[in-house]
């Protein structure tokens, strides 16, 4: 088991967030935008440049948190993008030497029902994507997050039947201020612990992030690990019971959300946040691990 996390949360600058991964005593970055740009979509010379200083600096990058299929992407839109995006990222995450990537299930159809989805035409797509990745020794995750996917775990199961070869990131935190669609109108909010309990056999890596959904607000307010609504300690828990191997990252989202650019934070802030985040963590496990 190994710990790692977004360290764009962190810091925007890669330097930054190596300090914030070395402030913990960590060796691995979840890379997802450096300089504000997704690691897939950053010029050749930039990602050179980003690639030689991880090395320089003893850090890996485990996964990709790429844009691929994400909820930023349409399924009435053409599959170009995502096609792209898997080109570019293939060839760096094997100069970097990752295994993971994270994608998605493209974005939810909100103004259709829930078994109106086009659900046929993104397993055709995911199969495609899947396929070029494990063509080249790479295991694409799954996240439940904004997407097909994430509407509820019946979802993700008919997703993953469909298209063999992928599994799942779990998010801890998305359940919480997400609509279930596998249950009745007026849809509930997910529980973390009951998507996590019907998906737990396809996890392969996991996110953590916590909080509660604030009905004034109508959204997600993020706190630290195992002090909202998230399931955390329950999830951890049973994946360290169950003999989970796998990474650990964390996203806090307390003090700025990857998919909000209006939340701005103060660059100390977010590195001192990051820090107190991950040695959170990692104490929340050693209290599971004791059985605490």
């Amino acid at each position: 088991m190994y710990y790692t996390g977004f360290a764009d949360e962190a810091a925007k600058d890669v330097a930054g967030q190596i300090r914030a991964t070395k402030a913990l005593g960590w060796s691995n970055i979840e890379s997802r935008a450096i300089d504000g740009v997704n690691i897939h979509n950053l010029p050749d010379e930039r990602f050179a440049q980003v690639a030689d200083e991880l090395d320089a600096a003893g850090v890996k990058v485990n996964c990709f948190g790429s844009t691929i299929a994400n909820w930023g992407k349409k399924i009435t839109d053409p599959f170009d993008s995502s096609l792209e995006e898997t080109a570019r990222a293939i060839p760096r995450m094997q100069r970097l030497g990752t295994k993971l990537i994270r994608i998605m299930s493209f974005a939810r159809l909100d103004d259709r029902e829930p078994d109106d989805q086009m659900e046929q035409e993104r397993f055709r797509r995911l199969r495609e994507l899947t396929k070029m990745f494990l063509d080249n020794g790479i295991q694409p995750v799954h996240e439940n997050c904004m997407n097909y996917g994430g509407m509820g775990w019946p979802f993700t199961l008919k997703m993953l039947e469909n298209v063999p070869g992928l599994k799942l990131v779990y998010d801890t935190g998305n359940p919480i201020s997400t609509d279930d669609k596998s249950k009745p109108k007026p849809y509930p909010k997910e529980s973390s612990w009951e998507f996590y309990s019907h998906v737990k056999e396809h996890i392969v890596y996991i996110h953590i992030k916590d909080g509660h959904f604030d009905t004034a607000k109508n959204d997600l307010v993020c706190t630290w690990p195992g002090e909202g609504n998230g399931d955390v300690r329950r999830i951890l828990a049973d994946l360290l019971a169950s003999g989970y191997d796998g990474g650990i990252s964390i996203e806090p989202h307390m003090q700025v959300v990857f998919h909000d650019a209006s939340i701005k934070a103060d660059p100390q802030a977010m590195f001192d946040n990051y820090v107190e985040y991950g040695r959170r963590l990692m104490k929340l496990v050693e209290e599971c691990r004791a059985g605490r």
